[in-house]
């Protein structure tokens, strides 16, 4: 997606604010032919953060931060989910003894 239907299609983003947050590295469009072009996921973190900005009326200089937690929660989901798969394919003994050792240590 070019950088002006990214601007129709996210509300509320300005086209300085875009060019600003990809300067800033909070989105990283792949480029192609000198432009930078946008997937979905480019979109959905644009959308995400005019959102935060938004409803939270979080400043510009903080959404580093906010962006780094964002981040690493949504790389800690990833490993638990691929921990719950490996779990899942482990013999019914084996997941029994995980669970049970869960219950414990509650």
């Amino acid at each position: 997606m070019r950088e002006i239907e990214v601007v129709r299609v996210v509300s509320g983003l300005k086209r300085a604010e875009l060019r600003r947050w990809v300067a800033a590295g909070w989105v990283a469009p792949q480029r192609r032919d000198g432009e930078p072009r946008y997937r979905q996921i480019d979109v959905a973190r644009l959308q995400m953060i005019v959102q935060i900005r938004r409803d939270m009326r979080i400043a510009e200089e903080s959404m580093p931060l906010v962006l780094s937690l964002v981040d690493q929660v949504y790389g800690l989901r990833n490993e638990l989910r691929r921990l719950a798969e490996a779990v899942g394919a482990q013999p019914e003994t084996v997941r029994r003894a995980i669970t049970e050792h869960r219950r414990r240590s509650e």
